[in-house]
């Protein structure tokens, strides 16, 4: 950290393996005098571990506007700022927009991390083969709402990502498939970073079979990404198709041709499937 005036540096912390904290963050964290933290009793330790010595104050959904006039009188006297959630980066599905907002409004330069990133982590490892993502974050907790939520972002051809607490898991991935069918895929990945980090892809059809076969399946903050609706005009023939030939031990190249030629599914959203299938 080299400027020479005061600063709100966004910093994201790791989802729960220590070691990718990087170096940037950690000599951020070391240098600053203060950190605006989600909850200050979990960023503690975190701050003792990397040997900062950063002053906390406690910035989180119930108070982030008057975390952001405190966070602002410190930038007025010269001092900068650290801003982080409990794991990963702030403002993504978690408090520190509106007061990132202030802080800018105010006159005061925002600088962000890169670092720790849920959704994106979760995505690299998906398999999902859309060239485009839509993250929704958290769905509405009651289940009339929730299904409302689905239906709204149902037809688009993206990969769909949503974050979920352990005890929704269940009545979330139900209106999944009510609202979704139980043909397109679903991602389930849970813990990432962590010592029972889990990766687990499956039709939405079989998830719910899936995560009551083990209750620990159902334990640790999840991301679910789901693929995107079936290009207009395939209504989900091409998948139907598809994994027939593949189940009759056409090899995969040759299944998604033949599923391109008998419904005019594209060919490369054939292939790309047929991948993801013979891999699941």
């Amino acid at each position: 950290m080299t400027e020479e005036f005061p600063a709100l540096y966004v910093v994201p912390t790791p989802l729960g393996n220590l070691a990718d904290m990087t170096q940037r963050a950690i000599d951020v964290l070391r240098q600053v005098k203060w950190v605006a933290a989600e909850d200050t009793r979990h960023t503690a330790p975190l701050l003792k571990h990397f040997g900062c010595s950063a002053r906390l104050l406690p910035a989180h959904e119930h108070n982030e506007e008057a975390a952001a006039q405190q966070v602002i009188a410190r930038l007025n006297d010269g001092e900068s700022v650290a801003l982080v959630s409990d794991a990963g980066t702030p403002a993504v599905s978690d408090p520190g927009a509106r007061l990132v907002a202030r802080v800018r409004e105010a006159g005061f330069r925002v600088v962000p991390l890169p670092g720790p990133c849920a959704v994106v982590t979760a995505l690299s490892a998906s398999g999902l083969a859309e060239p485009h993502f839509l993250f929704y974050g958290f769905l509405p907790a009651r289940n009339k709402q929730r299904e409302d939520a689905l239906r709204e972002v149902a037809e688009l051809p993206y990969a769909l990502v949503f974050y979920e607490a352990p005890h929704r898991i269940l009545e979330t991935v139900e209106s999944l498939v009510s609202v979704f069918g139980p043909e397109r895929t679903l991602v389930l990945a849970r813990e990432l970073t962590k010592l029972f980090e889990t990766i687990h892809s499956c039709p939405l059809g079989e998830a719910l079979p899936w995560l009551n076969a083990d209750a620990n399946r159902q334990r640790g903050e999840f991301v679910l990404l789901v693929s995107g609706a079936p290009a207009a005009g395939d209504d989900g023939e091409g998948e139907r198709v598809l994994k027939l030939l593949l189940d009759e031990g056409l090899p995969v190249k040759q299944a998604a041709r033949l599923a391109h030629a008998i419904t005019g599914a594209g060919k490369n959203a054939m292939y790309e499937l047929a991948l993801a299938l013979k891999e699941s």
